[in-house]
């Protein structure tokens, strides 16, 4: 594996999705006006904590994809668009409204399997599925040689993408949670002597003012 030092882990704005309470996961939405300048936020505050040339990968849905194209151009960048850091899929829930989601929804139990139940909305992926695939995606992007990379991506996969990096089984994930706002940057360090790997800042949003 490349020796990696520093991961910059970026949620995105706000969304369409946001305001009109609807469900997120693969449903296409776009950043809103206010998203958009958001995003240029992040940019900034992106451009006075890295060193030139790092590497950008973003999820390949519109909201990341424009945050990811906001980072790009300030930063002169190139995003690697990888489908992996997506949201997790809620199958027939995406884009419905927040409340007939919620009447649907069959949330997993305090005991017994979490990772593969069944949430009751057809062609959902099961949090195991999902985490598999953001793992793979996060093979991708460790195996990659710069030291640092910026990875944009939605804040239920962020959690994937942190407990991949401080090296989490699967098995481990059934309870797992870290909570990042939107447009929210993590930064996550190895350091060179011990290589132990840190979260040195979680669910930063000061860039994003009042």
């Amino acid at each position: 594996m490349a020796d990696v030092k520093e991961l910059f882990v970026v949620t995105h704005p706000e969304a369409t999705h946001h305001v009109e309470h609807r469900v997120g996961g693969w449903f296409d939405s776009e950043l809103t006006e206010r998203g958009v300048e958001q995003a240029q936020r992040i940019a900034s505050a992106l451009a006075t904590s890295v060193q030139p040339d790092p590497a950008l990968y973003s999820s390949d849905l519109r909201r990341t994809a424009q945050t990811a194209a906001a980072i790009g151009e300030q930063l002169d960048l190139q995003p690697i668009w990888l489908a992996e850091l997506r949201e997790k899929s809620y199958g027939a829930g995406e884009g419905k409204p927040v409340a007939w989601f919620r009447e649907r929804f069959v949330p997993p139990p305090l005991d017994g399997e979490r990772m593969d139940h069944d949430e009751g909305l057809e062609g959902a992926e099961t949090k195991l599925q999902w985490a598999r695939r953001v793992y793979a995606g996060m093979e991708r992007i460790l195996s990659d040689s710069p030291r640092q990379k910026i990875i944009v991506t939605h804040g239920g996969s962020a959690t994937l993408v942190i407990a991949r990096w401080i090296g989490m089984p699967l098995d481990a994930l059934t309870h797992a949670s870290f909570t990042v706002d939107s447009g929210s940057i993590t930064r996550l360090v190895e350091d060179d002597y011990f290589h132990n790997r840190t979260v040195a800042h979680l669910n930063d949003t000061a860039h994003l003012g009042s």
